[in-house]
């Protein structure tokens, strides 16, 4: 059944080349998608496929070669650098593999550092509190395995109350067992905030947690697909 529910985000006909000397590389080649405000998506492909070019985008990383993104009906394909780190500044926070904390800061000066870029944060021992980091306040990052860097990572970006989370690979250096422990964070984050967000992976199992799985194939959109049941990370069978 779609989801009813307003679009936060919206692709039209997106494609996006890139130069690499004199070859061009079709990245993307006419996605159309809807993500629903709330929604928990899934976007899945293998190495190649456009799913980190697409999520660039997507967060106003980048520019389309042709097509619109439409945030809230506002086009963001046309919009000057100025006008797209706004967008990403007050209402988008990335999840990346690997974490960028700043090794001399805190846990808590780690997430701080960008809530004092927004309006109206909430308070860093809150966000990390979220991700199950309460007692690691004020641990550096070199005290704390990839899985508790990688929460951290989560509470920097949900600190600014983002309305969209864009995670690329979230679990992708992790071991089946922390990655699961990341996963509840951001599925905790999606559903007492309502946080819309976005996932890529090439791990098909993680789509047992999302409204909508969105698969992609040499730039293409291959398939959509809204499993009966959102399951729990703990429950997922890796």
């Amino acid at each position: 059944m779609a989801d009813s529910r307003e679009p936060v985000l919206q692709a039209r006909d997106l494609t996006r080349v890139f130069l690499m000397g004199e070859v061009e590389v079709h990245a993307l080649r006419g996605i159309d998608l809807d993500i629903a405000q709330g929604a928990f998506i899934v976007l899945l492909g293998p190495s190649g496929s456009g799913k980190s070019t697409l999520l660039n985008i997507l967060g106003g990383l980048d520019i389309p070669t042709s097509g619109q993104v439409l945030y809230r009906g506002a086009d963001l394909s046309g919009a000057g650098e100025r006008v797209r780190t706004l967008y990403r500044r007050e209402h988008v926070g990335f999840v990346f593999q690997f974490y960028n904390l700043i090794p001399s800061l805190t846990a808590r000066e780690n997430v701080a550092l960008v809530a004092d870029l927004v309006d109206d944060p909430m308070a860093p021992e809150e966000a990390l509190d979220m991700v199950g980091m309460a007692s690691r306040l004020d641990h550096f990052p070199s005290q704390l395995s990839g899985g508790e860097q990688q929460r951290v990572a989560i509470a920097r970006a949900v600190v600014k109350r983002p309305d969209l989370m864009l995670c690329d690979e979230p679990t992708g250096a992790l071991d089946c067992k922390t990655g699961r422990i990341v996963l509840e964070a951001l599925q905790r984050v999606n559903r007492e905030l309502g946080t819309t967000t976005a996932v890529i992976t090439h791990n098909a199992v993680i789509g047992e947690m999302a409204d909508t799985v969105i698969t992609l194939g040499a730039g293409r959109v291959a398939s959509i697909h809204e499993p009966t049941e959102r399951m729990s990370p703990s429950r997922m069978n890796w």
